[in-house]
């Protein structure tokens, strides 16, 4: 079996395990072997609802995340009839803010990523606001977290290690905040412009089925 071949292996028989263990935690898991699949799969889960029936005109609000705007999945969102709450045309005006913060706490589908995802499928995320985080864990009907295999991590402390020193010095380079880590390229636990400021783990849902988990068999964001 070809090296490629053999990873596309690994990451179905490892993301499998995962379901089974986002299961036990009252969240719904998935497999998709590439982000082309993972779109339609999304698309879809929207669709749903967790109400189950297929219609049109829900409303989307999504969290910043390199792995849903290095696609055309808020495209495809809108082309296939639903609402996308697009939150880069509110500005920065407070009650512009206050407008944005309803209507994404009150949407029937949130979407994001996750920084960190453990073989027992819990969902590892530092945030800075913690707004994204927020959504995670309340508001939002249902909230829909697509993955890459490359986010797997064996356990809690090391998917915080993982975020600590890969994840959160690329965004810092991204957002070009002043930290040590820009400069270092490992976490310094600082305090001042850290965008790591909650820390949060999920490892169950409340509500059976309002998270859903669309693992992707390739390397995606940070």
């Amino acid at each position: 079996m070809e090296a490629d071949a053999s990873k596309k292996f690994f990451y179905q028989r490892q993301a499998e395990n995962i379901i089974r263990k986002l299961s036990a935690r009252h969240m719904e898991g998935y497999y998709c072997p590439d982000i082309d699949s993972a779109k339609k799969k999304v698309v879809e889960l929207i669709s749903r609802g967790m109400d189950g029936s297929d219609r049109t005109g829900r409303t989307v609000a999504y969290g910043g995340s390199m792995t849903i705007d290095n696609t055309d999945l808020k495209q495809m969102i809108s082309d296939s009839g639903q609402e996308l709450i697009v939150r880069e045309k509110y500005g920065p005006d407070p009650e512009a803010q206050k407008e944005l913060k309803s209507r994404q706490i009150n949407a029937d589908s949130f979407l994001m990523s996750t920084n960190a995802i453990t073989v027992d499928g819990e969902l590892i995320n530092i945030d800075g606001r913690g707004n994204r985080v927020s959504y995670l864990i309340y508001g939002p009907e249902q909230v829909i977290v697509i993955a890459g295999m490359n986010k797997v991590v064996p356990n809690v402390e090391d998917g915080i290690r993982r975020v600590r020193n890969e994840a959160s010095p690329a965004n810092t380079i991204r957002l070009n905040c002043d930290t040590p880590c820009v400069k270092t390229g490992q976490c310094m636990n600082c305090l001042d412009h850290t965008i790591c400021c909650q820390f949060v783990v999920t490892r169950a849902s409340l509500t059976a089925g309002r998270i859903k988990v669309v693992l992707v068999g390739e390397e995606l964001g940070y």
